[in-house]
């Protein structure tokens, strides 16, 4: 494997502790976290924190396995390959069903060509093991994990278009816009957007109305002014620059990356009955995925060929984009990963081993991904 054995970092940090948030000179919004890192010193690897994480036989990816030796031996086994394979193709074939080929056919073929374009579906399946987790059926949470795979191809979409990343490649296939050009491209990630409110509201079943509002609106809030859009819009205005620290990197990789993960896990936990207590570890949990899916993000931008990834490698060093591996280092931003995968996992103690294996598993998968 290309398994990362790092040490752990010792110093606990919160994304969450409101009143530790450090000042920045900087006008951002004032949602702006503090930085995770500041003050953190090195120990010996600790143990580990989950007293039962599960045996991951396979991942998706090749040689993305976790050691066993780092594994409790006595712990259930759990396929996550074959989790992950079941779980994406209900998701596809739910996807497929919603946005299905009709009139206007050039929009319907435009936004079913990145829809269904592959991918690791981890969003929704992220949703759906987090309904499960706090009891609820997979049928009340597809519609919202659906929604969030919806949004997350609308910003794909729109990344790649030239106005934003300018990009040709996307999974492996020409970007939206280089087959249906920027017009219709545009367009597709607007109907796709739409789309996935208006099918939580009207697809969810078996969930009461109080339960899909607060979802809808948790999803709303991700992406607007205060969620991916804030994200993207400081990644833009920051290129460039020469004095972006952490603070300023961590706050445009919580909103333009992790928010729409955090979403999906706490839309999962709304939609499935879960208490508030529930929801908010949860909460926690996705913010810490989130922000490590982002730093795995940079590393592997500057570690993996086009060819590997399946999207251009190397465009943030182009773009002169600031990223982990620039301000750390590439040893800083992996002991950083690793302490953010630990800080995850801690969030699922407490609850039901056997059902958090598939969160358990997605974290680790997330954290040793190679593409």
């Amino acid at each position: 494997m290309a398994s990362v054995n790092l040490g752990s970092l010792v110093q606990s940090y919160s994304f969450f502790n409101q009143a530790s948030r450090s000042k920045s000179s900087s006008p951002l919004p004032r949602s702006f976290p503090f930085n995770p890192l500041k003050n953190l010193s090195f120990s010996a690897p600790k143990k580990q924190c989950f007293a039962s994480v599960p045996l991951i036989s396979s991942v998706l990816a090749k040689e993305d396995t976790v050691k066993e030796e780092e594994l409790d031996p006595q712990a259930p086994s759990f396929d996550f390959k074959t989790y992950m394979v079941q779980k994406a193709n209900s998701v596809n074939q739910a996807m497929d069903s919603a946005v299905s080929l009709r009139d206007p056919v050039k929009i319907h073929e435009a936004m079913r060509y990145s829809l269904l374009a592959g991918g690791k579906r981890v969003r929704p399946v992220l949703c759906l093991a987090a309904c499960d987790l706090v009891g609820g059926q997979e049928s009340m949470a597809m519609p919202a994990a659906c929604a969030v795979e919806m949004i997350h191809t609308m910003s794909l979409i729109h990344d790649d278009l030239p106005c934003m990343d300018n990009d040709d490649l996307r999974r492996g296939k020409p970007t939206n816009h280089k087959v249906f050009g920027e017009d219709i491209a545009v367009l597709a990630g607007d109907a796709l957007l739409s789309f996935a409110f208006e099918h939580i509201a009207v697809a969810t079943v078996g969930v009461t109305p109080g339960r899909i509002v607060r979802a809808v609106g948790e999803l709303a809030k991700s992406i607007g002014a205060e969620g991916l859009v804030a994200g993207q819009v400081v990644d833009i205005t920051s290129e460039g620059l020469t004095d972006v620290g952490l603070d300023h990197l961590e706050f445009i990789h919580v909103h333009k990356t992790a928010a729409l993960l955090e979403a999906a896990v706490v839309l999962g936990a709304i939609l499935g009955g879960g208490c508030d207590e529930d929801v908010e570890k949860l909460r926690k949990f996705a913010r810490s995925i989130g922000l490590l899916f982002q730093v795995v993000d940079d590393i592997l931008d500057v570690t993996m060929s086009s060819k590997e990834l399946g999207k251009t490698a190397g465009k943030d060093l182009v773009a002169d984009k600031v990223t982990y591996p620039k301000l750390m280092g590439i040893e800083k931003s992996r002991e950083f990963a690793e302490k953010l995968k630990n800080d995850a996992l801690e969030m699922l103690q407490g609850f039901d081993p056997e059902k958090a294996a598939p969160l358990i598993a997605l974290a680790n998968y997330i954290a040793y991904r190679q593409n």
